[in-house]
């Protein structure tokens, strides 16, 4: 059997523009039995503060996963199956929106990229009362990651 070509593994320019280049990856937070709980997440990144920040509800698992131990991952696919980024770091639970347009509100509508923005932001707001949303704030204090250069 022939060795392939070994994974690269990406800079840390390349991992922040793969971060910004995608909308979903999969969180994993630590249940209490200590086992991971991965879900299917849309982000927005901040690569400035290095900050991924990501929309839920208050009732949510992942909420109380990250209230009780902080510890979380974001793994972001790339291209193929062989190029991913890793973001690690501590998140940071935001009190649930109570007031449309309140401090929570704004940053769940600043979320949202320039192009997809509500026709209706006080309409927008008023959901994510409605809905008790929160904003889990992840400070990425590891990123990593690889790709797979493969021709033809």
């Amino acid at each position: 059997m022939t060795q392939g070509p070994a994974p690269r593994p990406l800079s840390d320019d390349a991992l922040c523009e793969l971060l910004a280049k995608q909308r979903f990856g999969i969180l994993a937070t630590v249940k209490q039995s200590g086992h991971p709980h991965l879900t299917t997440m849309l982000y927005a990144w901040d690569p400035e503060a290095r900050v991924l920040r990501l929309s839920t509800t208050a009732d949510r698992v992942k909420a109380k996963h990250l209230r009780r131990d902080p510890r979380a991952a974001l793994h972001v696919q790339g291209g193929d199956v062989w190029s991913f980024a890793v973001a690690e770091g501590t998140a940071e639970v935001s009190e649930t929106t109570t007031v449309p347009g309140d401090a929570v509100g704004r940053e769940l509508l600043a979320m949202i990229p320039p192009s997809a923005q509500p026709e209706d932001p006080a309409a927008f707001l008023e959901q994510q009362v409605a809905e008790r949303r929160i904003v889990i704030r992840l400070r990425v204090e590891r990123l990593y990651g690889t790709a797979l250069d493969i021709n033809g």
